[in-house]
């Protein structure tokens, strides 16, 4: 079935949706449960871009089962892979929008900020384009491919099954100089969080639940070295008063002064390799990794969803699932605008 985001008339997008509705909500997988929710998000919210749901149907309908196998493929080897695309994603639409100019190398490009140095996951990206330019050559976007990638790596890893329309372009301008401005710093409060979510067109629900990313993957010691300071003896001493002590004291142990900048902490310390509503459970008991984390639970106006979150994983999932659509929705490039690399690292010319 398509379902032309901008295209398919607010009447027919309503008739489907109640006819999902009619099914018993216990009886609904999540694939079920996040397609109703998508239409719900296209009926309510204005059109941004002309995305379609099978965009690819009939220039090249194995797109999408080869960009999940790959994914899939590469997390069975390495289990942190899926923790690595979800952060690709959101550190590609943030910056000039969801068109993979975070993939794009070279001096003064996005990759060569220091925020983006410790992103991973191109080699997932690179592998399921290469297999896609022998069946499809010059047809599916990098762009699409790391916000597939992205929704494949979420369920692959426990959380939502998750339609998601495509037809994105791929950008070609990459400037580490647009970074630091449009992404979320681990320090930052909430009022400097929300403006950079409003400015996305994203809400303050949407912050919370896309928080919920941190459910998978990891983060080196200097992420959150600033909860902690150096004491006269060498040792690193708790200053931030919303950590629980003895998760602190864990983290110091595993994130000692003269740790290597390779060491790397996972961001759910119970369980780090499956998307679920862990991350909520943490913050309402302090052990949040990040201040940017542990603020959600700190903030009156983010308290209440977060221990909702927390206490109804049905919910973040809903939750989630249109959260990510407007997530990777966000200044798509579409119909003659950028272009369809060949190659992901690189501008056509």
């Amino acid at each position: 079935m398509t379902v032309c985001v901008c295209g398919l008339p607010k009447k027919a997008l309503k008739s489907l949706l109640m006819e999902t509705n009619s099914v018993p909500f216990s009886a609904r997988p999540h694939s079920y449960i996040s397609l109703a929710l998508v239409l719900l998000y296209v009926v309510s919210s204005p059109c941004s871009a002309s995305l379609l749901f099978n965009f690819y149907g009939a220039s090249c309908p194995a797109a999408e089962l080869i960009v999940s196998n790959t994914v899939r493929s590469a997390s069975s080897s390495d289990p942190t892979i899926p923790g690595k695309l979800v952060r690709l994603v959101f550190h590609d639409c943030f910056v000039e929008g969801c068109d993979a100019s975070v993939l794009l190398q070279g001096n003064g490009t996005e990759r060569r900020d220091p925020g983006n140095r410790s992103l991973g996951g191109f080699q997932v990206i690179d592998s399921a384009k290469r297999n896609l330019e022998i069946f499809c050559p010059g047809t599916v976007s990098c762009a699409d491919v790391v916000a597939l990638a992205a929704r494949d790596a979420v369920a692959i890893s426990g959380g939502p099954q998750l339609q998601i329309p495509t037809g994105r372009r791929d950008g070609r301008v990459s400037a580490a100089a647009n970074v630091r401005p449009n992404i979320i710093d681990t320090t930052f409060t909430m009022n400097e969080m929300i403006s950079i979510f409003t400015a996305k067109g994203l809400s303050l629900e949407d912050l919370v639940v896309l928080s919920g990313a941190h459910t998978i993957g990891s983060a080196h010691c200097s992420a959150f070295r600033d909860r902690f300071q150096e004491n006269s003896k060498g040792k690193l001493t708790l200053i931030d008063s919303s950590l629980d002590k003895n998760y602190a004291n864990e983290l110091t142990q595993r994130c000692p002064v003269d740790a290597s900048d390779s060491v790397t902490v996972v961001n759910d310390p119970e369980t780090s390799l499956s998307f679920d509503n862990q991350y909520y459970r943490n913050l309402v008991a302090h052990k949040g990794l990040f201040q940017s984390d542990s603020v959600l639970l700190d903030d009156n106006r983010t308290r209440n969803l977060v221990e909702d979150l927390a206490n109804d994983q049905g919910r973040f999932f809903e939750s989630w699932s249109q959260s990510f659509l407007k997530l990777t929705s966000i200044g798509v490039k579409t119909g003659e605008e950028g272009e369809i690399r060949q190659s992901c690292s690189m501008t056509n010319g």
